[in-house]
């Protein structure tokens, strides 16, 4: 059976599977819709947190960065991984006991102010946009190339899919759905894996074997042979980084305070019965969540070497355009390769010099993989379902911050405070769509490819969220016009940063321009580091938070008993 027909057929059950759960685990109140009536189980938790988490940068985008950037991208690997760490350590258990539905409400409520609630709701759907655009491109990346359809045309489908089991279900949908998206996730990422990995080194086990000699008797590792190949073709070494040690400080620090900051991941806490059961999940999304980060190196390096190998020949001295593997004239149609035959001579060549012929898009990395190793179809119509799955499984939580906090923060708690149940539903339901639309838009016309987008909606939870809810548990002396200053001035800076580099003159987007030599993925850590600064410079000329708010903090932080948190 040809790949498209194998696609129809995985995708399809998946999406039936997904449309199922969705219709099985309908919402009927708003704490169905906005917490899943809080009674999770923790592994189900843990496994819908790993879904929710893993988004398409990490299934699409992450193995494309470590493959292209080598050392450079393992930034991604320490980010993403640390900043679970220390939500699930630090944040999760605190924000679970102060029983809160959304990240703004807990900013209002704690800041005892409607103007930081609004401000909180504000930088939430700043921060959950920038993050669709991201989820979007990825699955317009998989549908163009295993439907053969268009970029937009794979975009709006995806966007149907997610809208129609976020409106019905709510949370409780989205929760159940995420747990059988992540089965399907890392089934997907990890079998090509196994494969590809025993091909060229005969270890079962990526892991062990992204450190093996090569399989071809040579005696070679494979990252020593990677090594060579990328020097000798004009890249940087491949185990050797190239940017500053404060940009990829910044850079980890900024995807990891990023993470903590995370409205959509946050949520999810919200969903187990007690806080004890908030550090279990945890732990168990963080089990989850290994299995595919400790994959992601491997696959990176031989699809690297596989790729090298292909487009210029055993010889490294480029392969005939006619003799060109299928999987190239097929990713060619998606417009995310393509040549330009230079010096007409009618092969192709891939490097990083003035030889160069390809044009590579970073995204094809993982979901060409099983292609490009001649793996069997059912693989890559595998592979295609798992890129769906993750997309759309973080799309489905980030379209539910944007609806409650819309619907609950904005409507509920400030504008219209005597609306029904039932009334609050419906504006849930109206926003979601409207931020289906606008997520369209960006996914149609992204500002960079999957993961450095996703990047900037984490600098920009860093800026904002993380120094409002870390001061929020652990300085009960931190005062709403000290929070509210910092949270302006911290996604202010961050967003102008971006804007200024990446659309008002990317010409200057290097490290002579940038600010302390710290790229745009990285300026979040400096915007968090202003959020803290001018809170505090704030508070000095201001009166600290009310008593009664400061006895609610400490009542947070040593719990009489490990009670279960509220619902107001």
């Amino acid at each position: 059976m040809d790949i498209k027909t194998l696609t129809f057929i995985v995708v399809g059950l998946t999406f039936a599977l997904y449309i199922g759960i969705a219709i099985w685990a309908r919402a009927g109140s708003t704490t169905d819709f906005y917490v899943a009536g809080g009674g999770v189980p923790p592994v189900a938790n843990g496994m819908a947190t790993a879904a929710d988490w893993m988004s398409a940068a990490s299934f699409i985008s992450m193995a494309g960065l470590i493959s292209f950037l080598g050392y450079d991208g393992s930034v991604y690997l320490m980010g993403w991984t640390g900043g679970y760490v220390l939500l699930a350590l630090c944040l999760a258990p605190y924000l679970r006991k102060f029983g809160k539905f959304t990240v703004p409400d807990f900013v209002g409520d704690r800041y005892y102010s409607q103007t930081a609630r609004v401000v909180a709701v504000i930088c939430a759907i700043v921060v959950s946009f920038t993050y669709i655009a991201g989820q979007m491109r990825g699955v317009g990346v998989v549908f163009s190339r295993f439907l053969e359809v268009d970029i937009t045309t794979g975009v709006l489908i995806g966007m149907a899919m997610v809208y129609f089991y976020t409106l019905l279900g709510g949370m409780k949908g989205i929760t159940y759905t995420q747990v059988a998206q992540y089965c399907v996730l890392a089934f997907a990422y990890t079998v090509p894996a196994v494969f590809i990995t025993f091909q060229m080194t005969g270890h079962v086990f990526p892991q062990t074997g992204f450190g093996a000699t090569l399989a071809d008797g040579s005696g070679q590792y494979l990252l020593e042979r990677l090594d060579g190949l990328s020097q000798e073709l004009g890249f940087a070494a491949y185990t050797e980084g190239t940017k500053s040690k404060l940009d990829v400080f910044a850079i980890t620090m900024a995807l990891m305070v990023g993470t903590a900051g995370l409205p959509h991941v946050i949520i999810r806490f919200f969903t187990v019965p007690k806080v004890s059961d908030a550090r279990r999940s945890g732990g168990w999304a963080l089990l989850f969540i290994a299995v595919v980060y400790t994959t992601a190196p491997a696959i990176a390096s031989i699809t690297k070497v596989n790729i090298l190998n292909t487009l210029n020949g055993e010889d490294q001295q480029g392969v005939l355009y006619e003799e060109a593997p299928s999987w190239v004239t097929n990713w060619e149609r998606t417009g995310l390769i393509s040549w330009e035959d230079h010096n007409e001579d009618g092969r192709m060549f891939f490097s990083n010099d003035e030889r160069n012929e390809m044009n590579v898009d970073a995204d094809i990395i993982v979901l060409a993989s099983p292609e490009i190793a001649n793996l069997p179809n059912w693989v890559v119509a595998l592979v295609a379902a798992g890129g769906v799955a993750a997309a759309l499984s973080t799309s489905a939580g980030l379209l539910l911050v944007i609806s409650s906090s819309i619907s609950h923060d904005l409507m509920k708690r400030t504008l219209m405070p005597h609306i029904s149940d039932r009334q609050e539903l419906l504006y849930a339901r109206i926003a979601a769509g409207f931020a289906v639309l606008i997520g369209a838009y960006f996914g149609i016309n992204p500002p960079g490819f999957v993961a450095q987008v996703v990047a900037f909606a984490f600098g920009l939870a860093a800026a904002s969220f993380f120094p409002a809810i870390i001061m929020g548990i652990f300085y009960k002396r931190m005062n709403s016009h000290g929070a509210i200053a910092g949270m302006i001035v911290g996604i202010v800076f961050t967003l102008a940063y971006i804007i200024y580099f990446r659309f008002i003159n990317p010409a200057a987007d290097n490290a002579d321009n940038w600010l302390f030599g710290i790229s745009p993925e990285g300026i979040g850590t400096v915007g968090m580091l202003l959020n803290f600064i001018v809170a505090i410079v704030v508070l000095q000329f201001t009166k600290e938070a009310p008593k009664e708010i400061q006895e609610l903090v400490e009542s947070i932080r040593y719990p009489r008993g490990a009670g279960e948190a509220t619902h107001h």
